[in-house]
């Protein structure tokens, strides 16, 4: 598979950026191609009123694949979402079959509207800090998504948020 997991690291974080630009261009079977058949993905955020996760959405592939393929019928705010994301690590098990990675991510929205009142059209707005969480099979040179947690911050959604984070 890989000379090293210097390389498999390299291809995991590969993998995180593409995912960084499919969905920021929501090219969702783009995305969704970057994930295994066992896929599972989570967004949960931490509440110390009740000292608890919160998960706002968890499901496995099949599930996201319906969510995606039933996004063009929501009535949406279409401002995009834009995401910088740092990968911070990557781990990549001893027989090199899987790997696990921690990256900060923020997402920027690009008002198009104006639907808030102070916010004007053409103006950008902080949406979500966190962190993904990340597992990945590694495969004939390739990294799979075998599951995301997408860690935030924010404990309050806006408009937007039933998109793959």
């Amino acid at each position: 598979m890989h000379k090293n997991g210097h390389d498999a690291a390299s291809v995991v974080r590969d993998t995180i950026y593409r995912a960084t630009m499919a969905l920021d261009d929501q090219k969702w079977e783009d995305w969704l191609d970057l994930c295994d058949e066992n896929f599972h993905y989570k967004i949960t955020a931490f509440s110390p009123e009740i000292n608890k996760d919160m998960i706002y959405l968890q499901g496995q592939r099949k599930e996201v694949e319906t969510l995606v393929r039933l996004l063009p019928k929501h009535n949406t705010d279409h401002s995009p979402l834009r995401r910088h994301t740092s990968v911070y690590t990557v781990d990549v098990a001893d027989d090199m079959s899987t790997a696990s990675a921690v990256s900060s991510f923020v997402i920027y929205q690009n008002m198009l509207d104006g639907v808030n009142s102070h916010l004007d059209s053409g103006e950008s707005r902080l949406f979500l800090i966190g962190k993904y969480h990340d597992t990945f099979k590694l495969e004939d040179g390739k990294a799979k998504f075998v599951k995301r947690e997408v860690r935030l911050d924010n404990r309050r959604l806006d408009k937007g948020s039933h998109w793959p984070l």
